[in-house]
């Protein structure tokens, strides 16, 4: 029982935490409320969930032979992390129109798999709670994973419908897209210039 409580724990800790997913999912449910933010976190954690399987069934033995394989992964994240952040800070700041360029399941699921903070979590979490072989607790640490992972990822959906509320005028949700746009940009840029460090 206590190591369902601990995965439990990491599950939550690092799902709930912020990161690119998450600010996306936030400016989302600013943007279209709640519902319409739901494809988007289904794909996330969708997308996650298994990732987490395969590093679990040994494709992390594949990465760690293959560093570059990581590293190319991490620079196609942070540019589609950077190009999301900037759809965000130049969407038009119009209310009660139709808007159609939301993020959807695809732009969820393939998020993840291009975000480092993901393989990370997944790469830690495997390694911390799943024995080598050990293929029933594999598939305990992903069905709670993404229970877990859906429920936090959608609270941000909610904490951003919410904050809609306040957004009640085209200046206020110009600044929200601004900011949120310009939040997703610099983790973007911080994670280029992690990789060119590492790499030098």
């Amino acid at each position: 029982m206590s190591l369902l409580v601990a995965m439990c724990i990491f599950s939550l800790s690092m799902s709930i935490s912020p990161g690119p997913v998450n600010m996306i999912t936030l400016s989302t449910g600013a943007n279209y409320g709640f519902r319409q933010a739901i494809p988007f976190v289904t794909g996330a954690t969708t997308g996650f969930t298994l990732l987490l399987l395969l590093i679990g069934l040994g494709v992390v033995e594949l990465v760690l032979q293959y560093p570059r394989v990581l590293q190319s992964l991490s620079c196609a994240g942070a540019a589609l992390i950077f190009y999301m952040g900037f759809k965000i800070a130049r969407s038009r700041a119009e209310l009660h129109t139709e808007k159609v360029s939301r993020p959807g399941f695809f732009q969820g699921f393939l998020l993840q798999w291009l975000n480092p903070k993901a393989w990370i979590s997944s790469v830690a979490g495997v390694t911390a709670f799943v024995s080598t072989g050990s293929y029933a607790i594999l598939a305990l640490f992903c069905f709670q994973y993404y229970l877990i992972c859906f429920f936090s990822v959608a609270s941000w959906a909610l904490a951003g419908d919410r904050v809609a509320l306040l957004l009640n005028n085209e200046l206020r949700i110009k600044i929200f897209n601004r900011v949120m746009g310009a939040g997703l940009m610099s983790v973007a840029l911080y994670l280029v210039v992690t990789l060119i460090a590492t790499a030098a």
